[in-house]
């Protein structure tokens, strides 16, 4: 099985809305085969526990702006690690420490990584080529 569309859609929205807020390290993996539940997890991390916090609002934001609600949400009082269950989606916001110790990536490692297009990525890479100029 692969992610539907719908999660894809909704990994889009996510993972510009982790960007916007200096989401860094955003990781994709496509868990519809193992998992029944979910297509998809996001992992992103934030430098402290208020940017974490304001990653994981500004993803709840956006998906609901998008017609979403949050069917879940854990770990948002502690700022560590805030879980955000949209159905189709996933997404996991760690602080530094928590995600290199939780190590999902690790886990899930048999799950494929999805490709994400980011603002901030095309922004370094224009950045990159006006030096090299």
């Amino acid at each position: 099985m692969t992610a539907t569309a719908r999660a894809r859609e909704l990994l889009t929205v996510a993972a510009a809305a982790a960007d916007s807020k200096q989401g860094e390290d955003l990781v994709a993996l496509d868990v519809s085969g193992p998992l029944p539940l979910t297509d998809i997890f996001l992992l992103a991390t934030g430098r402290n526990e208020r940017n974490v916090v304001a990653i994981a609002g500004e993803i709840e934001d956006k998906l609901l702006e998008f017609g979403v609600k949050t069917v879940r949400r854990e770990g948002r009082a502690e700022g560590r690690w805030i879980l955000l269950d949209f159905g189709d989606l996933v997404v996991h916001v760690f602080h530094e420490e928590d995600r290199m110790y939780y190590s999902l990536e690790r886990l899930w490692k048999d799950c494929p990584a999805i490709p994400l297009e980011l603002e901030s990525a095309r922004a370094e890479s224009a950045d990159a080529e006006a030096a090299a100029e």
